[in-house]
């Protein structure tokens, strides 16, 4: 995105206002989209990985709009029993169910002539998402367990961390909903996608961490910021944040220095210095969920798991296995590979083992094997496709000593 002059000053005046760090060219597109779309009354669906930061963008058009002066309500649709949701979002009469001894206002009402937030839209039960599409197309709703019809004035700004189309194609979400939300989508950039704002980051949270702890902010060294830039960082800000303020409050020093953070990083973290490879699954929210290239070893390896105790089928299931990978090499294998080389690399040992004599282990390491030299060791690869996350992988690997 070219921005002018103009535009840049004015998007580091929101930055400044919102408290918003970073310099990455994802972020700026995203600041400017919602500055945009501020002044409308149209639905927004933000999209990104929790700690991102989605509560924050909502904020701003919220803040931006002809309605900042009137409510804006945050609704975390998935810290919401889903028998109380409908309750609190609609509102509800006394005696509509137990334990409603008297009139409740909802979310919804709460937040008239204002902006709502409605975050983890992608939870939502299917049974209430008809009365929040209501509600879009022309403000009614009643409140449960009653048949009046209630006027709002609200905006609805979404946010999740789901792949939206993904799940109205399984039937967890409806699809006139999503085109309702879906008007306008701002994706929030995560963390691993700029780096490059680490540095500003980490600085923005140690000065703030000291000035709470009334400490001098002196600096940050240098491999601190190398370090930190290699993580995944899968909760994103939120999670970076957490380590430094952590880290300044059990030092209570000003300069933060490698040996103090190594000190104080969470398990997860240390987990992934030792095992950068196998530690963690990262799946970008946008993306699609992953395919497997063919569904033979993957759908296989589910059913062994399902059915340890059924010892015929896992027979049978190994069968089939067998019979994939041990093709005559005069015959065809395009059903499930590319060409030689691949056909070669989904061998494994012993195949000619008689399926009697393989024990439920056999099976397992046999399966895992062969998938990794199909996907040239590539581990999030093979767990996507056997339908394990890579941690869980990695404990097999170490089980089976296989490298």
């Amino acid at each position: 995105m070219n921005l002018d002059n103009n535009t840049l000053q004015l998007l580091q005046l929101l930055k400044e206002r919102f408290e918003i760090i970073g310099e990455s060219p994802l972020l700026y597109e995203a600041i400017e989209k919602a500055r945009k779309v501020a002044t409308t009354d149209i639905s927004v669906l933000i999209n990104g990985e929790t700690g991102t930061g989605k509560e924050v963008f909502a904020s701003i058009i919220h803040q931006l709009s002809n309605r900042k002066k009137s409510p804006f309500v945050s609704v975390n649709c998935a810290a919401i029993p889903e028998t109380l949701l409908e309750a609190e979002l609609f509102g509800h009469e006394k005696g509509a169910f137990t334990n409603a001894i008297e009139q409740r206002v909802g979310f919804f009402e709460s937040a008239n002539n204002g902006t709502i937030f409605l975050d983890e839209i992608g939870e939502m039960p299917i049974s209430i998402q008809s009365k929040l599409l209501r509600i879009l197309e022309d403000g009614s709703y009643s409140r449960l367990g009653s048949s009046s019809i209630n006027k709002v004035n609200v905006r609805v700004v979404a946010a999740t961390n789901r792949n939206l189309e993904y799940e109205a194609d399984r039937g967890n979400f409806r699809r006139d909903l999503l085109y309702r939300l879906n008007n306008i989508r701002i994706e929030l950039p995560s963390l691993r996608d700029r780096i490059e704002d680490i540095p500003l980051l980490v600085e923005h949270f140690t000065e703030k961490a000291c000035a709470k702890l009334k400490i001098p902010f002196q600096s940050v060294d240098e491999d601190v910021i190398t370090l930190l830039q290699q993580f995944p960082w899968t909760g994103n800000i939120r999670e970076l944040r957490n380590v430094v303020e952590t880290t300044v409050l059990l030092e209570r020093k000003g300069h933060l220095t490698k040996k103090q953070l190594l000190e104080h990083l969470p398990t997860t973290l240390k987990d992934y210095i030792d095992h950068p490879q196998s530690s963690f699954a990262i799946v970008k929210v946008n993306a699609p969920p992953v395919a497997p290239v063919s569904p033979d070893l993957g759908l296989i390896y589910q059913t062994l798991l399902q059915l340890t105790n059924e010892v015929n089928e896992m027979k049978l299931a190994l069968k089939t296995v067998i019979q994939l990978i041990t093709i005559p090499q005069h015959q065809s294998t395009q059903s499930f590979v590319e060409d030689e080389e691949v056909f070669k690399a989904t061998k494994v040992e012993n195949v000619e083992k008689d399926p009697e004599e393989y024990s439920l282990e056999d099976m397992e390491k046999n399966m895992i094997k062969a998938t990794l030299q199909r996907f040239s060791g590539n581990r999030r690869l093979v767990a996507n496709h056997l339908g394990i996350s890579e941690r869980t992988l990695y404990r097999k690997l170490q089980l089976y000593n296989i490298t």
